[in-house]
């Protein structure tokens, strides 16, 4: 059984933090604080330890949804949900094991994780991020720098996810 590796969400919940110090920073830094209307004032009266830590707990949440998108194997588990995988000695048990010892280890790479984390970004991150930013009467520059952030880290979140856990 695929069971979810809380030390691999942990880290990967950090990725996020990690591109944004680079994203929002050097990188795109001025370009998105003239997008967001954000101003010095604004950025100095942020509670820093606040909005850090709940973007580690948004971070490993996205880390948790994308495991099973990036992770094939586990829809075995999914479809035998009900039918006793969780029991050993079972016909369902049986199947899931044999499953995973000749398949388990296929499609389990970085770059296949991280193929499906971008995937993700485009199908899922970006229609509810770009239609919120439309009805803010936001520009298309703010909508693709922060669909691009979501999507570097939703990438590199998948590839670790893929290949460690």
């Amino acid at each position: 059984m695929i069971e979810l590796n809380w030390l691999i969400i942990l880290a990967t919940g950090l990725v996020p933090l990690a591109v944004g110090s680079l994203w929002y920073g050097p990188l795109f830094g001025k370009t998105w604080m003239v997008e967001a209307g954000m101003t010095m004032d604004k950025m100095e009266g942020a509670n820093m330890v606040k909005i850090f830590a709940l973007t580690l707990i948004f971070g490993m949440m996205l880390a948790v949804a994308l495991t099973p998108v990036v992770i094939h194997q586990m829809g075995i588990f999914s479809v035998l949900q009900n039918a006793g995988v969780d029991k050993e000695g079972t016909e369902a048990f049986n199947l899931a094991k044999d499953f995973m010892a000749k398949y388990g280890a296929e499609f389990r790479s970085f770059k296949h994780g991280a193929l499906h984390g971008f995937i993700t970004t485009l199908f899922l991150l970006l229609p509810v991020m770009g239609t919120n930013a439309l009805f803010e009467r936001k520009s298309w520059k703010y909508i693709l720098l922060n669909v691009g952030y979501w999507g570097v880290s939703a990438a590199i979140m998948g590839g670790i996810i893929c290949a460690w856990a």
